[in-house]
């Protein structure tokens, strides 16, 4: 067992963990953080993206011993501390960017990450950064648009699917 030590969404956070333990099951079991779903385990569905160090990873491909240290920002973070939903989460909601959830979180956490890197993307390049990032229940056409609107970009014109 190793001793593991990071701060997850501003708080500081350890507990002891194997050497094979992944991140996502750290934040999930160990914390109770169960925001970060885990719907592959092969990095492809995208559901267990958190932020470390500013970056978005998928968490079900990393150690949680590679966190020792780091950062960690999982959608229980993404609210105000009152509860009160940030922009891409309020647009989510008003824009039906989801349906069964299981995804959102992961979806949530990569627009985050594309909106640092990219304040006024295109629809083509909302889709391509989700490309890591599969829902199931939609055609993500709600879920670009959210992310557009989150933006501050006008989504009016884009007819409801």
């Amino acid at each position: 067992m190793a001793k593991v030590s990071m701060t997850v969404n501003g708080k500081p956070a350890s507990g002891d963990v194997e050497g094979r333990t992944l991140l996502a099951s750290f934040l999930r079991d160990e914390l109770g953080l169960t925001g970060t779903h885990v719907g592959c385990d092969t990095s492809q569905c995208g559901a267990c993206v958190v932020h470390v160090n500013g970056k978005a990873v998928k968490s079900c491909t990393m150690l949680a011993a590679e966190a020792d240290g780091a950062e960690v920002a999982t959608i229980e973070g993404q609210a105000a501390p009152d509860g009160t939903l940030n922009k891409i989460q309020q647009a989510f909601q008003d824009h039906h960017g989801l349906q069964c959830g299981f995804c959102t979180p992961g979806m949530v956490m990569s627009a985050a990450a594309l909106l640092k890197e990219n304040p006024k993307p295109t629809e083509a390049e909302v889709r391509a950064y989700l490309e890591g990032n599969i829902c199931r229940c939609t055609g993500y056409h709600n879920i670009v648009k959210a992310i557009l609107a989150a933006s501050g970009q006008d989504v009016t014109a884009i007819a409801a699917e």
